[in-house]
């Protein structure tokens, strides 16, 4: 096994870093405290190739692979993680779902444009009354002719007011039945599909999160994604693969409190010298560092898999429930290093706190990771 960045992720990392310190760190506190979703610093993304990670050159995307896509997540969140998780719902739920599901005339119809971000993407599939609970959806679409009339709401969704295009699973046969549900694709403009209430988040601020509300809208069939029923198993895949964003994003907000903390335990002193020489603080250092590191290589032995076309479900949430459960304890203990002044806006650690969290919630809890991974191995 090669645990070295090629050269390419090299190039990538570089790239990307320099982006950040750019672009994204002289706004971070602005974008946050004004919950600002800053769409212009997408397209430039999208001129770079980031916004397009995993589409095939020939649509107009990077056509790179897990690896690198988990290179670029990262090193984005260690800057500012609510512009990585824009970043990878975008990639890895949207525009991945239509690159997996499409035909090949809704592919070259909606990828270029997403794969260069001169349209923003959004995924669909929780609703007020269904969390974890997604087959129990209230959002229905009835075929009417060649068009299908979808009525509900979907909520928390990323890009929900400033995205152009969003893949949404809605409920075509019997509640409950996994073979009940279709996945259709709407575009910003539609009669009868907007966007509604945006949610005052506690962290990830500059990453929009909004309603989904679909009245009476008139979606043609030729805006559907794969058979009729077969919405809900396409989700369970596409999340598959968002699990190693969220991963990748988690360790990106690991990373950040980290190396803020180990740069802080060298410089302030107590006592008449550095906190890190302090057995309390040296070893909180040496249990992030050790974390860190399993977290990463989970989430590139996931990489390696969905690369290779094998079977990710298991990899993919071991990953994903690892490291985001290590990047809210990570946190905690960066707040915990900087003391009092951990709590004040002024050091980095308060945000990626607050942004941390969401990491074991959002693309399946925790909880769920653990339900996915006990019942494949009991499978076995």
């Amino acid at each position: 096994m090669n645990f070295e960045y090629n050269e390419t992720q090299q190039m990538i990392a570089q790239s990307i870093r320099d982006f950040a310190e750019q672009h994204i760190r002289p706004h971070i506190m602005e974008w946050d405290e004004k919950q600002h979703f800053p769409v212009d610093l997408f397209r430039k993304l999208g001129e770079m190739g980031f916004m397009g990670v995993l589409v095939p050159e020939e649509l107009g995307g990077s056509g790179l692979g897990y690896h690198e896509y988990i290179t670029i997540i990262e090193e984005i969140s260690k800057v500012d993680p609510s512009i990585g998780l824009s970043v990878a719902a975008h990639n890895s739920l949207c525009t991945n779902h239509i690159l997996m599901f499409g035909n090949e005339e809704q592919k070259k119809r909606w990828i270029p444009k997403l794969a260069t971000a001169e349209h923003i993407g959004a995924w669909g599939l929780t609703e007020h009354n269904t969390g974890s609970d997604a087959g129990g959806m209230n959002t229905t679409a009835v075929r009417d002719g060649d068009h299908w009339i979808v009525n509900g709401a979907k909520n928390f969704i990323t890009h929900a007011k400033s995205g152009d295009i969003a893949v949404v699973i809605v409920r075509t046969g019997e509640k409950g039945d996994s073979k009940g549900m279709t996945a259709f694709v709407f575009e910003k403009g539609m009669p009868g599909f907007s966007s509604g209430k945006k949610e005052d988040k506690l962290g990830m601020r500059a990453s929009e999160t909004a309603e989904l509300i679909f009245d009476n809208c008139r979606v043609p069939d030729a805006n559907r994604l794969g058979e009729v029923g077969e919405g809900f198993i396409q989700a369970m895949k596409i999340l598959d693969g968002g699990r190693i964003s969220i991963g990748a994003l988690s360790l990106g907000i690991a990373k950040g409190a980290y190396e803020a903390s180990l740069k802080y335990s060298k410089e302030r002193q107590q006592f008449g010298q550095p906190i890190g020489n302090f057995q309390g603080i040296a070893f909180k250092l040496a249990d992030m560092a050790t974390e860190i590191e399993a977290s990463e290589l989970l989430l590139h032995k996931a990489a390696y898999l969905k690369n290779n076309d094998k079977k990710v479900t298991v990899a993919g949430a071991m990953s994903k429930m690892y490291a985001s459960e290590v990047c809210v304890k990570v946190a905690n203990e960066a707040v915990q290093i900087h003391g009092g002044y951990g709590y004040t806006k002024d050091y980095p650690v308060e945000k990626f706190y607050r942004d941390s969290k969401l990491c074991t919630i959002g693309e399946g809890t925790t909880e769920i990771q653990k339900l996915v991974i006990s019942r494949n191995l009991l499978k076995e």
